[in-house]
């Protein structure tokens, strides 16, 4: 997993390249394209941030500040997601979707985090970073068991939501627990 930065964001950016390209290719509608390119998108966040989340438990007690492959892909995890964002917008946009500013609110606070993660986060002391993973976590398992109960519109309940909303719980938990350990240690 050691791979130099400029490494790893060509090839996530080549991925939502690939990913857009796809959805069209599957759904020439402009509307449709972003849908899927947001739901995809999305995916691939979910993986890059598993990957920070495991090197940040995993890699526990070292700090942030001395683990350049985390904050290598805490910047990837940045970057993919902006990316997201922007299919995202242009989904809500182009497909007249309501906006929920309660919702919002949540959502862009996560947002926030993740782009600024990769400046500040090793500045902190270890009680702000498990908030940064926590958050972060919580905010993906509220979105995937939003998809699970079919509230988005446009997204119907697939097994993919019950798989991504299953690892992310356990993920949290194993991650907490390896942490938890580890701080026991020392």
């Amino acid at each position: 997993m050691k791979s130099s930065l400029k490494t790893l964001v060509f090839i996530s950016v080549v991925i939502e390249i690939a990913i857009f390209i796809v959805a069209y290719a599957m759904q020439p509608s402009i509307e449709e394209t972003f849908r899927h390119a947001a739901r995809y998108s999305g995916r691939l966040s979910l993986l890059v941030f598993l990957i920070a989340f495991y090197l940040f438990a995993f890699g526990h007690p070292k700090p942030i500040k001395n683990n350049e492959t985390l904050r290598n892909w805490l910047s990837v995890f940045a970057i993919v997601h902006i990316i997201h964002f922007g299919f995202l917008a242009t989904n809500v946009i182009l497909n007249d979707i309501p906006i929920v500013p309660v919702k919002l609110t949540g959502g862009a606070l996560a947002y926030l985090m993740i782009v600024f993660a990769p400046l500040i986060l090793h500045k902190l002391k270890l009680v702000w970073q498990l908030v940064y993973f926590y958050y972060v976590s919580i905010v993906m398992i509220i979105t995937y068991v939003a998809r699970a109960k079919g509230d988005f519109e446009g997204a119907e309940p697939f097994w993919f939501h019950y798989v991504a909303l299953g690892t992310l719980v356990f993920c949290c938990l194993l991650f907490g627990w390896k942490i938890w350990n580890s701080s026991k240690k020392n």
